[in-house]
């Protein structure tokens, strides 16, 4: 597959704000993007990815970098001249124009004559579902079909690259899985490439190909969903898609394996590839992996004994957070049939085999966490 969009060292420094929003000096973030994929920029507020995408977009210019859309240098191109468009969280709908009107729009500020702007406005009405509601009026849309309408609109231009900033932020949670499911079948129908902005990693994992995940300015990871979770590279990625409790300690590291003694915890397992040699390490217990038994501890590695303080039904699964005898919080999930929600206060073991305890790169403050254990959430 072809290249669709690169981006080499950029950073972007904003006036009066103390440290870069994007990258640093020489220090920027690259990337690539193949045409026809769904690429996330994933991550908390204030790490970038915003801004990553404005840039891209050619919304603001970057401080160092350069932006290459099919092979085209446009960089400090202005957005009315780049192959994009961008599909905003508010939508951005003119109100006193009916929908036709609405996704003709772009169409109209290029130029193109009124019997190709009716023709492609009404294609892209089609693939979104709204066929045949041209006259209908904004006020009149639900929500979910105002989301669709500013995606036909920006299909209508029929960009090379499709820039989503968080478009499905402002709809139910049902809605919002429905749009989901369709933004990936307009994607392969389409083979256009999206950028899709998100803080929402379930969102990210169920769309994209591939997932950036950022943190303060960089690019922490870039993975399929599936290695993302199989491998996660640092305790920032293992925290921010909630994949188990991290846990630090005295380490100590033996090839692609690695031990860790905190507060009576003893824990065994793999190191997580491309982690340099003498990186300081932390353990992630997967929620999912841990065996829950209330049989006698045995005293073996990767066991730890505790008391369930709370329990929360997910429809599947029961959300378990065990306060071990050292004091420390743990986050567990245990399948419906294995546990019920009556059994709060009962005494555990969990028990994780070594090949599912992550050793990954301790990417926080030494300082920033006081307990051997994060203090997460039951979900």
């Amino acid at each position: 597959m072809s290249v669709a969009l690169r981006c080499s060292n950029l950073s972007k420094r904003y006036a009066g704000q103390q440290g870069p929003a994007l990258g640093e000096g020489s220090n920027g973030i690259s990337f690539e993007v193949e045409r026809g994929e769904l690429f996330a920029l994933l991550g908390p507020s204030g790490c970038g990815k915003t801004t990553t995408l404005r840039i891209i977009g050619g919304f603001i210019e970057p401080d160092a970098g350069t932006v290459f859309i099919d092979g085209k240098d446009v960089t400090f191109a202005p957005p009315y001249r780049r192959p994009t468009n961008t599909v905003f969280q508010s939508y951005a709908l003119f109100p006193h124009l009916r929908l036709g009107a609405n996704v003709a729009f772009g169409l109209k500020m290029t130029g193109a004559q009124r019997s190709e702007r009716d023709h492609r406005s009404s294609q892209a009405l089609k693939m979104v579902g709204l066929g045949g509601l041209e006259n209908r009026k904004i006020s009149e849309l639900s929500g979910g079909q105002q989301q669709r309408a500013a995606l036909a609109r920006a299909l209508a231009n029929r960009p090379s690259v499709l820039l989503l900033d968080e478009p499905l932020g402002a709809l139910d949670l049902s809605l919002r899985r429905q749009m989901q499911e369709e933004l990936v079948t307009l994607k392969r129908e389409t083979n256009t490439t999206f950028i899709h902005v998100t803080h929402d990693q379930e969102e990210a994992c169920a769309m994209a190909d591939r997932i950036a995940i950022m943190d303060r300015g960089q690019i922490a990871q870039i993975d399929t969903p599936q290695t993302l979770y199989r491998s996660p590279r640092s305790t920032h990625v293992a925290r921010f898609i909630n994949l188990g409790t991290i846990v630090k300690g005295s380490t100590r590291r033996d090839g692609g394996h690695a031990r860790l003694e905190a507060s009576g915890i003893v824990l065994e397992g793999r190191v997580q590839p491309a982690i340099p040699q003498h990186s300081r390490l932390a353990a992630v217990l997967p929620r999912g992996r841990a065996r829950l038994s209330s049989s006698a501890p045995t005293g073996a590695t990767n066991e730890i004994k505790g008391t369930v303080e709370r329990a929360v039904f997910t429809g599947l699964n029961y959300e378990l957070l065990v306060r071990s005898e050292s004091g420390a919080l743990l986050n567990v999930s245990a399948a419906a049939e294995v546990f019920d929600a009556a059994d709060e206060g009962r005494a555990v073991v969990l028990t994780w085999s070594p090949d599912d305890v992550l050793f990954v790169e301790d990417t926080e403050n030494p300082q920033q966490n006081s307990s051997p254990c994060e203090q997460p959430q039951a979900s």
